[in-house]
């Protein structure tokens, strides 16, 4: 995935007038296509002539036209995500229509141009790759381990406890992933068993 790829700070919303029709971009940072969803419902106004939508999380990516010719609203609105750089997102473009005909090339600078703005003027971050660790450690130890985790950017996801001790599951950036296995295995004296639950999921 590029480096220079961006996610959302927060929602943002932008609004034109094109001959007569409105159009309104409310676009939300997402991490599931199932949180894109629910961002359509909550925002679609169902008295609108059209809601069209377009999403990017990763690899995944799904557009509608809903009920605009084809090609001319849910692709162009992908491509001003594209062309923005933005990644976990999904954009919702709801038109009301004003009664003058905007012709599938007007639709799509319309749709595609509206989402852009929307997109241009969100508050924006660096996205950030980020890995996941298994780490098992003694009782003794967890409390220290525990304590340390936010020098790492690392945020415990799960922890589960047995007679012989606790595991732990963190997500931190993959650029600190070195440094926390190191600073682990110091922190416990090479006691601490540290493994990538990345690898894990993949075999």
């Amino acid at each position: 995935m590029s480096e220079s790829l961006h996610v959302l700070v927060a929602a943002c919303r932008h609004a034109q007038d094109i001959r007569k029709s409105r159009f309104l971009a409310q676009a939300a940072p997402v991490q599931a296509a199932a949180q894109a969803m629910a961002f359509l419902h909550e925002v679609a106004d169902p008295a609108a002539t059209h809601n069209c939508w377009a999403y990017r999380i990763g690899q995944d990516y799904r557009f509608n036209d809903d009920g605009e010719p084809g090609g001319t609203a849910g692709r162009p609105i992908l491509q001003a995500i594209e062309g923005a750089g933005v990644d976990r997102v999904m954009v919702v473009v709801t038109r009301w229509y004003g009664g003058i005909k905007l012709g599938a090339g007007g639709l799509v600078r319309a749709y595609g141009g509206t989402a852009a703005e929307c997109l241009r003027l969100a508050e924006r971050a660096p996205l950030v790759a980020m890995a996941r660790l298994g780490v098992r450690c003694n009782f003794a130890d967890l409390p220290l381990l525990k304590a340390r985790c936010p020098a790492w950017d690392a945020h415990i996801e799960r922890e589960s406890f047995d007679a012989g001790g606790a595991t732990l599951e963190l997500e931190l950036p993959a650029g600190r992933l070195d440094e926390a296995r190191a600073r682990i295995v110091d922190l416990t004296r090479g006691q601490a068993r540290v493994w990538s639950l990345d690898d894990e999921a993949r075999a």
